[in-house]
């Protein structure tokens, strides 16, 4: 990375931080609802954008993520054991489901993914005694770090901005690691890496579980933000919009999550003044973005440059 874009970036890290100072209690929630679905297509994106497998099922480790955080917290748990907990239990349950990626691909994975949503999602709506069924949970604590309570507003946020930027360095440190190489062999051309002598099955089977990891962790943010839990949004339809904003931002991409998240959190918001209208005309966008960007909008600045190339 150059030292103009590095320059870029602090400075847009930096704008990002003094945001909240200059908005309402609504507009500082959807920026801490930003980071915290960022947590989870940065994990999507590994396993779809780098490592090559359809997964249509990553709302429900961003509700099992959720769910054990609303348990748990409310029995009293330390936040960051809490996280902990969530995280390696959507890692291995991701290593369970990662093992139909070694024999179907593409559209019979993406059906998989999609029927594991699908079972997780109904076991939250009717195991009443877990999971509080259609009532959902209610009164789940925020944390507190170092004895500092973190249930304003603005120091929740600072809290969650701050595991974000923790969480997307460890994946920016992975991709650049002979892990994240493997990874996009595997993608580019399975039968070419396993000629190098890269595992596929271990691979595969890591990206699922990192990808799974990540979303468990942003439903913990998720629950500690709203304070209260029922299954609706973990249905599959939010597994569609997270893989929509992997795609929307730009697949396999490193920033493309960010791009991607903007439009599927903050643009129904800046919509909403179409009223009944808002949803017909979010999807138009979007398939007019896709159309005239099927590289997504992370992929821009590249257009830009082979025209100025010619």
């Amino acid at each position: 990375m150059t030292r103009t874009r590095l320059f870029m970036l602090a400075v847009a890290l930096i704008a990002f931080g003094v945001l909240p100072f200059f908005l309402k209690s609504y507009g500082l929630y959807l920026l801490t609802l930003f980071c915290v679905y960022l947590m989870a297509t940065y994990g999507l994106n590994l396993t779809v954008g780098y490592a090559g497998q359809m997964s249509l099922g990553h709302a429900a480790f961003f509700g099992i993520g959720a769910y054990h955080a609303a348990i748990l917290l409310k029995l009293g748990w330390p936040f960051l054991l809490v996280l902990a907990i969530a995280a390696v239990a959507c890692f291995i349950v991701g290593l369970a489901l990662g093992f139909p990626a070694l024999r179907v691909q593409h559209h019979y994975l993406a059906f998989a993914t999609l029927g594991f949503n699908v079972l997780v999602f109904l076991m939250m709506r009717n195991e009443q005694t877990i999971t509080g069924g259609t009532f959902g949970i209610s009164a789940i604590p925020r944390p507190s770090l170092l004895g500092y309570s973190l249930d304003g507003a603005i120091p929740f946020f600072y809290f969650t901005y701050a595991s974000t930027l923790t969480l997307v360095a460890l994946l920016w440190w992975l991709l650049r690691s002979p892990w994240g190489r493997a990874f996009a062999a595997l993608r580019d051309n399975p039968i070419r890496a396993e000629s190098l002598g890269i595992n596929i099955t271990a691979y595969t089977l890591l990206a699922f579980a990192i990808g799974a990891a990540c979303a468990g962790v942003g439903g913990v943010y998720f629950a500690a933000l709203v304070g209260f839990i029922e299954p609706a949004p973990f249905h599959f339809s939010w597994s569609m919009t997270m893989l929509l904003a992997v795609i929307v931002g730009g697949s396999g991409r490193f920033f493309g999550p960010v791009l991607g998240t903007v439009i599927i959190v903050l643009l129904p918001e800046w919509l909403r003044g179409a009223q009944n209208w808002y949803l017909a005309v979010f999807g138009f966008l979007v398939v007019a973005l896709m159309v005239w960007l099927p590289g997504g909008l992370s992929s821009i600045p590249d257009r830009f440059a082979r025209k100025a190339a010619k």
